[in-house]
């Protein structure tokens, strides 16, 4: 109980966002399995259904960045709020139109538009929320419990959503329920304060000292520069950004093109969902260990290595099989889950910690566009390979793709000292301020008993929340609003 009480569960704020987004995520698979049995069973046909999905997915991932930078000007809280408001208004039209066994493009296409846009804008937002809610030590925990739980929905929701149309032979109720979800999780974001929680990340970022108004301005000036100048002052980001985008054109193609074909052929649908099912547990044991990585002195080498294990685990799932038929492939699917969720939430904390509360939700959107991005690219260039060389050959490129990312990665200094303890490497230093300046209208002595004086965790110790060193964050404005 005092492991409760003391850890992110024990901050009512937490509960509220964990809460919310489950019960959230269990709507979501049922709109995903309503949506489609709406328009097939209106005989509406694969065409009608891809275009609606299409109205969905588009603004879905254009609108992600529109989301990253309203998470920083207005608030990560605020976004998530205005989103599942809207989407909750327009899936409950949904479950009208399918009352009335409507399902034409003219009705379907603007509502799923709508549904899509707010996801992009909720997306960035989701995950920029988390540092005002939590201390840095808690945050880690935070991170996989939040996971966690939007992966038990998961599995829940598609179960759900299945028996709600099977029962009643339409998708009224499973839109319905979807629309209710969005109200709890509206309900609970609208109980979370506004202001960043004291002794959370974002609290102790910006509230170290009084900014004059010349610091003011250059925040400000930054801010409005975006993830770009972010992007270009820091060599360790771009090279996330890349390894994000190589693993995702292997996962994702790995996921949703090779496997339904490997199963298809050698183990059937009873297979099929034994090795998603296996993939999913993985995913939920991997995300809750990543609670304790917290205090790791080098975490992207950890995740690397993490990663390095699951590109293994992907290249042998197809030929594990044989006498085990099944159990092979699902034991190494189970690893790529467990080795996913891991190095997945790993890498969000200690680019969450990184990032200055100003600019968070744009390096998040960025770091969602990449991941999203890839996958449109990666389905279609893995259709082609899956049909030229088979789905087990597909499995040991997607694997090489992700070590080779990873291993490049690694090659860069700036990588491996991503988030490491000790301060070291150019990415130490502020990506605004070259190494030794002082910030604008402080002298160094100034800036020495400012931080001296101010930048203390709660705990008496000074607070290192930079990956690979600390941000200046007195050029940070101080903002009243939540963002991560």
């Amino acid at each position: 109980m005092s492991r409760l009480t003391s850890g992110p569960l024990g901050v009512r704020s937490f509960r509220l966002l964990a809460g919310g987004q489950f019960a959230s995520t269990i709507g979501d698979y049922c709109y995903a399995v309503a949506l489609p049995w709406l328009v097939l069973s209106s005989r509406g046909g694969a065409i009608l259904l891809g275009t609606v999905l299409a109205c969905y997915g588009v603004p879905r991932t254009v609108l992600i960045p529109a989301g990253g930078v309203l998470a920083d000007r207005i608030g990560a809280r605020t976004v998530m709020l205005a989103a599942d408001a809207a989407r909750g208004v327009l899936v409950a039209a949904l479950a009208v139109l399918a009352a009335r066994h409507t399902a034409s493009l003219a009705a379907l296409g603007p509502i799923a538009a709508g549904v899509g846009a707010g996801e992009g804008l909720f997306i960035p937002a989701s995950f920029a929320i988390m540092p005002s809610l939590l201390d840095g030590e808690r945050l880690a925990a935070g991170n996989a419990i939040s996971a966690a739980a939007v992966q038990a929905g998961s599995l829940l929701g598609p179960a759900l959503g299945g028996a709600l149309v099977a029962t009643t032979r339409a998708s009224t109720w499973a839109f319905a329920i979807d629309a209710a979800s969005f109200a709890v999780s509206a309900l609970t974001l609208a109980l979370i304060p506004r202001r960043p929680a004291s002794g959370s990340v974002a609290a102790t970022a910006s509230g170290i000292s009084e900014v004059d108004e010349a610091n003011a301005g250059a925040a400000e000036r930054m801010a409005d520069g975006g993830v770009l100048v972010l992007l270009r002052r820091s060599r360790a980001l771009q090279v996330i950004l890349v390894v994000v985008i190589a693993a995702n054109l292997a996962g994702g193609g790995m996921s949703e093109v090779a496997l339904p074909s490997l199963a298809h052929a050698q183990f059937g649908a009873v297979g099929y969902g034994a090795l998603l099912a296996c993939f999913a547990v993985g995913g939920v044991i991997g995300t809750l260990s990543a609670a304790r990585t917290g205090g790791l002195r080098r975490p992207a080498v950890f995740a690397s290595v993490i990663f390095l294990v699951e590109s293994a685990a992907i290249a042998l799932t197809p030929y594990l099989g044989g006498a085990a038929g099944v159990l092979g492939p699902a034991a190494m699917l189970f690893v790529t889950g467990a080795a996913n969720g891991l190095g997945n939430v790993t890498f969000l904390t200690v680019l969450q910690k990184w990032a200055p509360p100003a600019l968070l939700g744009r390096v998040m959107s960025a770091l969602m566009l990449c991941a999203f991005g890839s996958f449109p690219l990666s389905v279609a260039i893995s259709g082609v390979l899956v049909r030229h060389i088979g789905p087990s050959l597909f499995f040991p490129v997607a694997g090489a793709l992700v070590a080779a990312a990873i291993l490049g990665g690694l090659t860069q200094r700036e990588f491996r000292e991503f988030g490491a303890a000790e301060r070291t490497g150019s990415d130490a230093a502020s990506p605004r301020e070259p190494k030794g300046a002082a910030p604008t209208g402080l002298t160094s002595e100034e800036r020495a008993r400012r931080e001296g004086g101010a930048s203390r965790a709660p705990g008496g110790e000074r607070e290192n929340t930079a990956l690979g060193g600390e941000w200046d964050k007195q050029s940070v404005r101080p903002r009243s609003v939540l963002s991560k």
